[in-house]
């Protein structure tokens, strides 16, 4: 494969040579070009930097210009990789770089990171360290690597993954294609009513003390490459930068925000948990989505056995269970009417306590099941509230509908799946805020907020599906309050 580039219709184009065609440097419309830019023009149009001449394939597939590399790693590869970083998009990194800036000399930097990654030589740059607020207090330090590494990153994740992914149990959930947090609440509200206690596990500062030796053990038992082994351990050590200059070295930890660090979380609690649970309490079910943990247990006894071999084992991994954050809940629904302590647990943005339900003929029992958390309710009304719809008068509500649908739609599909009802209060809020809107946008609204209630119901009778709350809920009626 040659060069990287993309054509009109956005496939990727090759440089290569073909029979026939001229291998002069100077280009078809004859324009003279500098002995540095024929340089460069060779090595793209072979694909390498070598002496080879011979861009004929080898018995193995490679061109003889390839072997010239040590470790075998195609540029398709990168290509598809950094179309992966693309849609996932992302912020820039310490050389403030974003993705559009990349794309601007797109060939030359994927050549590059190409070049260098087959060579050997590629070291990755110091990752941005940012700090961000914990819905508990405190902050969660993010580390953003740049655009370039990113890619890098994806090369060696989309490599390694096709190999660890099919060992891992059904238990994992985490970042694993064809698995999804929703699947995760779902399997653990199931275990709920199967199981009397649950152990809710959290590590401390999982991704911040992750044991670099640890680590590399398990990926060199299943890298089939060397050049894996090589980068991930670069990557590991690769220091930290704050946002005020300062580099600090990184002897543990795998920055929580780059691309291959949930794959080394799967991989690394795999064999210090998934494993282990599995050979020494295979009777007991358990959810994981990468560092958070439930596991369910039929006594009180038991769970709390089960907390304190866990809180060895990860002693054992060098980790260390948070001792306010871990705790065992018990699950109290109509059928189990004992009292404890705890008797509620988040996981994934869920709350799992007893909550009135409806049986099949309408009856009314008390079940233990998962709804939208506290904290991750406010999280969405702060965002609605940043929208500062209010001011966007100059907007009519169908273009306000077009600008926050994908947000209402996601918001609804993930937190509505289980108990939708406890979502009324994020629809009512949405209502507040177009509301208020009215009142500033039509004269005759105007410090008349029951008459601004009343119009927005007319517009859900009018356009059911206008707001993608609406397409759910509608026949509901709002509560009229402030915002």
């Amino acid at each position: 494969m040659g060069t990287f580039g993309v054509d009109a219709n956005g496939e990727v184009t090759s440089g290569m040579n073909h029979e026939g065609e001229s291998t002069k440097a100077a280009p078809r419309d004859g324009t003279p070009r500098s002995s540095e830019e024929v340089g460069e023009s060779r090595r793209s149009k072979g694909g390498v930097c070598s002496e080879a001449t011979s861009v004929r394939p080898t018995s193995n597939g490679r061109s003889r210009k390839d072997e010239a590399k040590p470790f075998c790693i195609s540029r398709w590869e990168v290509w598809e990789a950094y179309l992966k970083v693309k849609s996932n998009q992302g912020a820039a990194g310490l050389d403030a770089q974003t993705i559009e800036e990349f794309e601007r000399d797109l060939k030359k930097n994927l050549y590059r990171i190409w070049n260098r990654m087959s060579s050997g030589s590629y070291f990755p740059p110091p990752v941005l360290t940012v700090k961000i607020p914990k819905a508990n207090g405190g902050e969660r330090t993010l580390g953003i690597p740049t655009v370039s590494d990113r890619v890098a990153q994806m090369v060696v994740k989309n490599r390694l993954e096709a190999v660890v992914d099919p060992l891992f149990l059904p238990a994992s959930y985490g970042y694993r294609p064809k698995k999804s947090a929703l699947d995760a609440v779902g399997q653990a509200r199931q275990m709920c009513w199967d199981y009397d206690w649950v152990c809710d596990l959290d590590i401390k500062g999982f991704f911040d003390n992750l044991d670099h030796d640890l680590m590399m053990r398990a990926v060199k038992k299943h890298a089939k490459d060397r050049w894996i082994e090589l980068y991930i351990e670069r990557w590991l050590k690769a220091p930290a930068q704050d946002e005020e200059g300062h580099l600090r070295k990184r002897e543990r930890g795998t920055p929580q925000g780059g691309v291959i660090s949930p794959l080394l979380a799967n991989l690394f609690l795999h064999y210090a948990f998934d494993l282990w649970m599995r050979r020494s309490w295979f009777h007991l079910p358990f959810e994981r989505y990468a560092d958070d943990i439930i596991v369910h247990c039929r006594t009180e006894r038991e769970a709390n056995l089960v907390r304190a071999k866990i809180a060895a084992r990860l002693k054992q991994c060098r980790l260390e269970l948070h001792p306010e954050k871990t705790k065992v809940v018990y699950c109290k629904d109509a059928n189990r009417r004992e009292t404890h302590s705890h008797e509620k647990f988040d996981f994934l943005g869920f709350t799992f306590r007893p909550r009135k339900a409806f049986g099949r003929r309408g009856k009314i029992f008390c079940s233990f099941s998962p709804a939208i958390s506290k904290n991750a309710a406010q999280k969405v009304r702060d965002e609605i509230r940043g929208w500062k719809l209010h001011r966007c008068t100059a907007q009519s509500i169908q273009d306000l509908a077009r600008m926050i649908n994908p947000k209402l739609r996601g918001w609804f599909n993930y937190y509505g799946r289980f108990m939708p009802s406890a979502f009324r209060p994020i629809e009512r809020h949405v209502g507040q805020s177009l509301v208020r809107w009215a009142c500033r946008k039509y004269k005759k609204l105007r410090h008349h907020r029951t008459r601004a209630w009343e119009w927005l119901l007319r517009v859900i009778q009018r356009q059911p599906t206008l707001l993608a709350l609406w397409e759910h809920q509608r026949g509901e009626v709002f509560t009229i309050g402030a915002v």
